[in-house]
């Protein structure tokens, strides 16, 4: 079964003993979320979702009618509407074949907005099992992005003129998001600066906690 949004999105319904686990990755762009989810992926096999490469990927199909919304939004460093977004995810982690059912979103909620829109279309299908929270300097962020820009990652974010639209936008609207899971006892932080491979060893200490080792 299945409800139908504003703008023709449709979720799927679950029953509850069929629900998700899901931990949240968060942090600055550039802070290494992406990172440390392929470690923890390629370790244990969950799955993992950037919100950020979902959009993108609907952004390149040639008959998606929210494409060009999603490329503007994107240039300007602001956050996409929650309601794509919940689809591209919910979708994703329908599709899974996954057999863990457990899943690491990375980049998402971003603002108050993502998280009222997820608890509403996405409450009854996942349990959020906590906040992995990546914690890096604007300066270290910045850099990060701008080599990985320079490198090719073919991402319009990943220049100067946009990474500084993107941490006013972090700054403004994400950081609080910290702060409202913060008061559920939600975020686990990790010091996204270090190696690779140490926070990997970090963030096993979380999984450890929520459950997932």
């Amino acid at each position: 079964m299945f409800k139908v949004l504003s703008g023709g999105l449709r979720l799927f319904k679950m029953s509850a003993k069929q629900k998700f686990e899901v931990l949240f990755i968060l942090g600055g762009p550039g802070a290494g979320k992406g990172t440390l989810c392929r470690y923890i992926t390629k370790k244990y096999g969950y799955v993992h979702l950037s919100a950020g490469d979902l959009l993108r990927e609907e952004r390149m199909k040639p008959n998606s009618k929210y494409g060009e919304l999603i490329e503007n939004y994107i240039k300007d460093g602001k956050i996409v509407p929650v309601a794509i977004t919940c689809s591209l995810l919910d979708n994703a982690m329908q599709t899974s074949n996954s057999p863990h059912k457990r899943f690491l979103i990375d980049g998402f909620p971003r603002n108050q907005d993502n998280v009222d829109g997820w608890n509403e279309a996405m409450s009854e299908k996942c349990v959020i099992k906590g906040v992995l929270f990546c914690e890096c300097s604007k300066e270290v962020c910045t850099q990060r992005c701008l080599n990985r820009g320079a490198a090719g990652s073919g991402r319009s974010d990943d220049n100067e003129e946009v990474l500084v639209k993107r941490h006013e936008t972090y700054i403004t609207n994400t950081l609080p998001i910290i702060e409202y899971y913060e008061k559920q006892n939600f975020v686990y932080k990790v010091n996204s600066m270090q190696s690779p491979d140490k926070v990997f060893e970090d963030a096993k200490e979380v999984l450890s906690k929520i459950g997932w080792l």
